[in-house]
C-alpha cells in the first residue's frame, strides 16, 4: 500500500465538501476503530460488478441504480429496506422484459448517508432573531434539527454509518436470497400495481405480455435459480474522506485496494476536480467507480477524468453519470459522448435525470417535476440513438413508500399536494406509484433503442 495515499496527503492536495471538526483527537480515535471494524463487502463481489457494468456498457445488461438522496439512521429499519427492495425489484422486472438483457440492481443504500451542500452554513429566521449553524450535511456528519448541539459536526457518528450500514446489508442479503425477490412474487405485485391504479392501468398491455411469458416458462417446466434469487448491490458516494479512506482494505487475492464499505461509489459533481482529493482517492481504489458530470463539464473534463481514474481503459471500470436537466441534455450531453466515444474510452453512460430538475415550489418545497425527470431520461436516449451510442442505465432517487415529494405523474400531485407526506430531509424523491410508472415509461424506451 506503499502508493496508496494517506489520509492526510488527501487532506494536503485539497478536500471539497468536508466537515469541520472541533476535535482532531475524537477523529483519529474514529478512524482507527473503522479501520479495524470487519468489511461490509467483498472485492470479489465489487469485481462481479464491475464485470456487469461493462456489460451494460456494451448494450449487454442495464443498469437500474436507485434509492434515497441521504439516508437517515432512523429509518434504517427492516419495513424501509423492504420497501425500497421491493419496489427495485418491480422496476428491474418490467425493464428486464422491455431491453431483453439483464438488469443490474444497485441500491443508493448501506452507505448514503453524506451530501454536499452548496454553502457550509444555514442561517434561519427565529423568534430570538436570526440563527446561523453549520448546514446538515447527512446524518454521517450532523443532525437534521436546528440546534447547536445537532449540528455540530461529530465523528462517532462516522461508527453509526458502518453499522446502519451493516445492519441494511444484511437485510437486503436476507431479503434476496431468501424468496422474497422470487420473480413470480414480483410480478404479483406489479400486477396488483397495474390492476389497482389508475396509473398502472396505462400499462396493463406490457404487464399481460410478462404474464405470458412467465406462464410460458412454468408451463415448460423452467425454474431456474436466477427467478427465485438476485445479486443486488450496494452504492453511495464516497464523499467523507475520513469514512472512505478508514474502509480501504488490501484484497488477498490481488494486494490491490478496494472500498469496502460499498460495491460502486462515485464522485459527486461539486468534487470532481480533476487535481483534487477526491479524483486522487478514487484514481486507486480497484472498485467499479461512477463520477457525475453536469451541465459544466467539458469533454476535455471528461476525457481528463477517464485518463486519470481508468488509465488502462479497463471495461466496467468508470462509469459516467450525466446529470445536464430536462432543458439541457439534448444540447450538453452529445459533444461530451461523442468526444469520449471517438477517443476509444471505454466507459458506461447512466443517466442521473435527478439532479438537474430540481427547483422550490411556491409554498417551499424542493421538488421536482415527474414530466421533467421523465424528459431527460428521453433525452439521454435519443442522444445515444442518434449517435450509434449505448445508454446503460439510469439512477432514480426514490422510495418504496407513498411519500408527496415529487409533482406529477399520473397521480397528478400538485404543489399544494406536497405537504401531506413530504418526508425526505434533503431531495425529493420518486415515491412508490412514480417509480413504476418511470420504469413502464422507460422500459418503452427501451424498446426503441
Amino acid at each position: 500500500m506503499s502508493t496508496f495515499p494517506s489520509l492526510e496527503q488527501l487532506h494536503a492536495i485539497g478536500a471539497k465538501q468536508q466537515p469541520s471538526y472541533d476535535d482532531p483527537a475524537a477523529v483519529a480515535a474514529a478512524v482507527e476503530r473503522l479501520r479495524r471494524l470487519p468489511p461490509l463487502v467483498f472485492a470479489g463481489e465489487c469485481d462481479g460488478l464491475k464485470s456487469k457494468i461493462a456489460a451494460a456498457s456494451r448494450g449487454e445488461a442495464f443498469l437500474l441504480q436507485g434509492g434515497d438522496c441521504a439516508e437517515t439512521f432512523a429509518d434504517a429499519t427492516a419495513d424501509n429496506t423492504r420497501n425500497k427492495l421491493r419496489v427495485l425489484l418491480q422496476m428491474a422486472v418490467v425493464l428486464t422484459y422491455a431491453a431483453s438483457v439483464p438488469v443490474v440492481k444497485v441500491g443508493r443504500l448501506a452507505g448514503q448517508y453524506a451530501k454536499p451542500r452548496s454553502s457550509d452554513n444555514e442561517t434561519r429566521l427565529l423568534p430570538e432573531g436570526e440563527v446561523t449553524l453549520p448546514a446538515y450535511r447527512g446524518d454521517a456528519v450532523n443532525g437534521f434539527e436546528f440546534t447547536p448541539e445537532s449540528r455540530r459536526p461529530d465523528p462517532q457518528r462516522l461508527l453509526e454509518v458502518y453499522h446502519s450500514s451493516a445492519s441494511t446489508l444484511n437485510l437486503v442479503r436476507a431479503f434476496t436470497t431468501g424468496g422474497y425477490a422470487d420473480l413470480r412474487q414480483v410480478h404479483t405485485w406489479n400486477s396488483e400495481f397495474v390492476r389497482n391504479s389508475p396509473v398502472g392501468q396505462h400499462y396493463e398491455a406490457m404487464a399481460a405480455e410478462i404474464d405470458r411469458a412467465l406462464t410460458f416458462m412454468k408451463a415448460i417446466g423452467a425454474n431456474p435459480d436466477e427467478f427465485h434469487r438476485v445479486d443486488f448491490y450496494s452504492s453511495h458516494e464516497a464523499l467523507i474522506l475520513e469514512y472512505e479512506h478508514a474502509m480501504t482494505r488490501i484484497d488477498s487475492r490481488t494486494e490491490q485496494p478496494y472500498n469496502v464499505s460499498g460495491h460502486m461509489v462515485w464522485i459527486g459533481e461539486r468534487t470532481r476536480q480533476i487535481d483534487g482529493a477526491h479524483v486522487e482517492y478514487f484514481s486507486h481504489i480497484r472498485n467499479p467507480i461512477g463520477c457525475k458530470l453536469g451541465p459544466s463539464a467539458t469533454a476535455d473534463d471528461a476525457l481528463a477524468l477517464a485518463a486519470k481514474l481508468n488509465p488502462t481503459n479497463e471495461p466496467g471500470r468508470l462509469t459516467f453519470i450525466t446529470r445536464f436537466g430536462a432543458d439541457k441534455v439534448r444540447d450538453g450531453l452529445p459533444g461530451l459522448v461523442e468526444k469520449v466515444n471517438a477517443e476509444g474510452v471505454d466507459v458506461a453512460w447512466v443517466c442521473d435525470a435527478m439532479h438537474g430538475n430540481t427547483f422550490t415550489s411556491s409554498n417551499g418545497y424542493k421538488t421536482r417535476r415527474f414530466s421533467d425527470v421523465l424528459d431527460e431520461v428521453r433525452g439521454f436516449f435519443e442522444v445515444h440513438r442518434a449517435l450509434g451510442t449505448v445508454p446503460a442505465g439510469i439512477l432514480v432517487e426514490n422510495t418504496g413508500d407513498d411519500v408527496t415529494e415529487i409533482i406529477g405523474g399520473g397521480e397528478e400531485l400538485d404543489e399544494q399536494g406536497l405537504a401531506h407526506r413530504y418526508e425526505s430531509v434533503v431531495d425529493p424523491r420518486l415515491n412508490r406509484v412514480q417509480s413504476l410508472e418511470m420504469a413502464f415509461q422507460v422500459a418503452e424506451m427501451l424498446r426503441r433503442s
